[in-house]
Parts: structure tokens; sequence; C-alpha cells
């Protein structure tokens, strides 16, 4: 069971990542609306990422504060973009 739990997160972090590619290569220079979609994907990945490949699944109290940090995280980068 935890083999598919894992394959399944991989194949969403895939497919995350190809269309992080595909939004990229369209529409380099696209704005606001465009980074915010990014951030927002990369958000998803991170979250996978921690969720299924770090075990916080077993663990809801870690996992609100990493997810708390990563919110905190990615609206800093859009602050600093929003400032540039």
């Amino acid at each position: 069971m935890e083999n598919v739990i894992l394959n399944r997160a991989f194949i969403v972090l895939l497919a995350l990542s190809v269309g992080t590619a595909i939004l990229t290569d369209i529409h380099p220079q696209a704005g606001t609306i465009f980074v915010v979609v990014v951030l927002l994907l990369s958000g998803l990945k991170a979250r996978i990422i921690l969720t299924e490949y770090l075990g916080l699944r077993a663990a809801p109290e870690f996992r609100r504060g990493f997810t708390a940090f990563l919110v905190a995280f990615l609206l800093g980068a859009f602050g600093l973009y929003m400032l540039g």
C-alpha cells in the first residue's frame, strides 16, 4: 500500500512539474496571475513531498506547522515579486 501511495504522489509531482514547464515555456513574462499560478503549483508540489515522502501524513501537527511555513514562504516570494 505504501508503494502505491508513493507512486501516485510521484505521478502527481511529475504532472505538476510538466504543467509548470509548459506554463513557463508558453508565457515566460506573463505577469502577476502567471506568478501566482506558478507559486501555487510550487506550493502543491512542496506539500505533496512533505506529506507523502517525509511522512507528515502521520503527524498532523507537524504538517500544519510546515504548511504554515510554506504559505508564509510563498507569500514572501510573491511580496518580493511585487516589490520588483
